[in-house]
């Protein structure tokens, strides 16, 4: 019984030796910076969708007719087509600066 009891208290104090010394060095610290992308809402306005020339025909128009129409049809799909990859590009540009004060 004694030899339990000698034995326990060795191993307290050697558990307790090694806390000590593990208190005793220096803890290291190391800072990095990580880039981490970040999502951030777009507020680039979505153009409107032109009203569309063929949209506008009467039934019973001439071919002559739809063929201006359609024409005129794919310019202006052309132009706001152009509005619309303009926002989205607007939106994938990286954001200039940070808040950490680059």
């Amino acid at each position: 019984m004694k030899f339990r009891f000698f034995a326990i208290s060795q191993i307290g104090m050697l558990v307790g030796v090694l806390a000590l010394v593990g208190c005793g060095t220096a803890a290291r610290v190391e800072l990095q910076r990580v880039n981490v992308p970040v999502p951030v809402a777009c507020d680039e306005p979505v153009p409107a969708r032109p009203v569309m020339p063929t949209e506008q025909l009467r039934p019973g128009v001439t071919v002559d007719d739809f063929a201006r129409a359609a024409m005129a049809e794919i310019e202006r799909r052309e132009g706001w087509e152009a509005e619309l990859l303009t926002a989205l590009e607007n939106c994938r540009k990286p954001i200039e600066g940070s808040a950490a004060g680059d």
